[in-house]
């Protein structure tokens, strides 16, 4: 719902509001105040209020002005208390002369500045936070997810979470982190640690790690609406257009990724008529914008490639009219611009199929499998290969491998299944 709409449930507008304005909340008020956890304390104050008043009061006419009133009032009566506290202590030290800190003029600031949220973006993927607390603090101050649903989507407890969360935002803190946009090289490497961080959300959600589930949509979803946003506010950046091709072309195969009762279906076998159509044109005209910025000599990379190999299964209307010689020509270029074992199992796949398991099993011999460790994914695509080649004993063995390393349910079905179809294949 947009930020300025009313709805007839006070509490499903307080969170349409907090939905479609928190980011901006949040960074315009760490840009008022210079302090991350301050901010986000002050709008959880405001969400609050919100949350006790409007059944009373009724919708405001500017939801989303409301909050940003409220949340900057509060923040006010902070920081006079915090001058006076210094004050008294001053007086009681018998010393009028201790450094005063003057309250922020925060009415005298502008409510929203675009770039607001961008800049919230690259302060959640701070070079002193970890992988996982960049993607819990992204997911907390610029989706907007409670830290109960941040919590779900990664397994974890809400308590421990909430521990992760604020520990990230008193790290920032701690490092005098400001809301600013880096420049030059450092521009470049937080680009890549917030693009890395909003994959990593998403493929979380598009395959869970751990679990019952084969998937988390909400945690795709999420990933894919933060990249979006993204896109918006650098839209001359042809790696970030090109994440948002991959996440919306990936993501447009959720519903056909799973059958009636939850459990995995491949992309050989997916019903294609539930793919997302309209999220399919999303990515393609996103990749075809980087394609328009590539062609003028800006330099493209993984997520751009991964698009465009995304791009050749969305444009096939059945599985086999797929071009997978063209699918492993791009991951030849892939490759090379991003090399790594992930990289090259998939490439493995794709040669595959495009040139005969033997060309695949080829590719495959030459992964670096300790650096995947326990992960179920070169054992899983080895008894793909080995089945193409019709050796059914081997790949029973290698699908059963693959389950035992598995910690997702759903996948472990699917595997243990393959296993059992290529066990009896060879005895039958």
């Amino acid at each position: 719902m947009p930020a300025d709409s009313r709805a007839d449930d006070p509490v499903e507008a307080v969170h349409a509001a907090w939905r479609a304005e928190g980011a901006r909340l949040v960074g315009a008020l760490t840009r008022m105040t210079r302090d991350v956890e301050l901010a986000a304390d002050l709008a959880q104050d405001a969400l609050v209020a919100a949350l006790e008043r409007w059944p009373t009061t009724g919708v405001p006419e500017n939801p989303a002005a409301w909050l940003m009133t409220t949340a900057k009032r509060r923040g006010v009566d902070h920081f006079r208390r915090a001058d006076n506290l210094r004050r008294k202590v001053a007086e009681l030290e018998g010393s009028s002369r201790g450094e005063e800190a003057q309250v922020p003029d925060l009415d005298g600031q502008v409510d929203h500045i675009e770039d607001d949220v961008l800049r919230l973006v690259f302060l959640s993927c701070h070079p002193s936070l970890t992988p996982e607390s960049r993607a819990a603090l992204t997911l907390r101050l610029v989706g907007g997810l409670t830290t109960a649903e941040i919590a779900r989507g990664f397994l974890t407890t809400e308590s421990t979470m909430g521990q992760r969360i604020s520990r990230a935002k008193k790290t920032l803190t701690a490092a005098r982190a400001e809301l600013e946009l880096p420049t030059g090289a450092e521009r470049t490497a937080r680009l890549d640690d917030v693009m890395a961080v909003i994959y990593l959300i998403f493929n979380e959600g598009y395959t869970a790690t751990a679990g019952e589930d084969w998937m988390r949509p909400d945690l795709a979803a999420e990933a894919t609406r933060l990249a979006r946003m993204l896109a918006v506010l650098a839209p001359d950046e042809p790696e970030v257009l090109g994440l948002q091709a991959l996440l919306e072309l990936q993501g447009s195969r959720t519903a056909a990724r799973v059958d009636a009762h939850g459990a995995p279906v491949l992309l050989d076998d997916q019903d294609r008529s539930r793919w997302d159509r309209l999220m399919i044109r999303r990515g393609l005209a996103a990749l075809h914008r980087a394609e328009v910025l590539a062609a003028t000599g800006v330099p493209v990379g993984r997520y751009f490639l991964q698009a465009s190999i995304a791009a050749e299964h969305a444009r096939a209307p059945r599985a086999e009219d797929t071009s997978w010689p063209r699918i492993a020509g791009l991951y030849d270029v892939l490759a090379g611009a991003a090399p790594g074992p992930v990289v090259e199992v998939n490439r493995a796949v794709a040669h595959g199929r495009a040139f005969g398991p033997d060309a695949g099993l080829a590719v495959l011999a030459r992964v670096d499998t300790a650096a995947l460790g326990d992960s179920p994914l070169v054992a899983s695509v080895l008894g793909d290969l080995l089945e193409r080649d019709g050796q059914h004993h081997a790949a029973s063995e290698a699908f059963a491998d693959a389950a035992a390393r598995t910690r997702n349910e759903g996948e472990r079905g699917l595997l243990l299944r393959r296993a059992e179809e290529n066990r009896a294949a060879a005895t039958g």
